[in-house]
């Protein structure tokens, strides 16, 4: 029998058509990612995942001890089902190359939806520029194991889906400029609560149609920036 923490979603299943960010981290903060090896095998798995369930992946970052995917699910039950094979043939493996047993990740995966506009673009900036955020490369695009080093072609991926709302010119800079403390702020926020991220007329119209309790009224619209 599956563990209870690696056992799909069922409460507020994950909408069809509907942008999410997806996060899970480490069981006690610990190093998943050692090497490039162990990067290469998860990267694997995605590109398996797809191959059984095919859903829109726009952004992605493998990191030492977590990782982040912006997706867009097909159907209804699509992100529980990928998640579901992804993380469990994952902690099997894990263990079998270890030859270990135990908790790998920390529980269950966290999603929050994002409004398919301005909002959708801060959620993947803050995906992509996680590495450099951490400090761990100059640029952004220079993580071979995130998804803006596969826009530039810096590393290979899986492959990554065309965006409902088209990138900025020279997204690679914008990604690498910093963002405010509000916006990362709002996005903690929604991550840690699995709270709808867009303005407040949409986040009030999602969390009643995915029937969510908001603890705040809506987060605001990001500023804009031309093409």
């Amino acid at each position: 029998m599956l563990h209870d923490s690696l056992m799909p979603r069922t409460a507020r299943a994950a909408r069809g058509g509907w942008c999410y960010h997806v996060i899970n981290r480490a069981n006690n903060r610990a190093e998943i990612f050692r090497e490039p090896a162990d990067y290469l095998a998860f990267l694997g798995l995605m590109v398996e995942s797809q191959a059984r369930l095919e859903l829109d992946l726009l952004a992605a970052c493998l990191m030492p001890n977590h990782f982040h995917f912006v997706v867009r699910p097909r159907g209804d039950s699509d992100l529980a089902r990928w998640m579901h094979w992804l993380l469990t043939t994952h902690v099997r493996r894990f263990h079998g190359r270890r030859d270990s047993n135990g908790r790998v990740w920390q529980g269950r995966y966290k999603a929050f939806p994002i409004e398919q506009d301005e909002h959708l673009l801060t959620v993947m900036r803050y995906v992509e520029r996680n590495p450099l955020r951490a400090n761990l490369v100059g640029r952004a695009e220079d993580w071979p194991w995130g998804s803006l080093g596969w826009r530039e072609q810096k590393a290979v991926g899986p492959r990554i889906a065309s965006c409902p709302r088209p990138l900025p010119a020279r997204w690679a800079d914008y990604v690498n400029q910093a963002q405010t403390n509000a916006e990362l702020d709002a996005l903690r926020l929604c991550a840690q609560g699995e709270q709808p991220y867009g303005s407040v007329e949409w986040t009030a119209e999602a969390a009643q149609a995915l029937d969510l309790k908001v603890s705040s009224p809506g987060r605001g619209r990001p500023a804009t920036r031309g093409k």
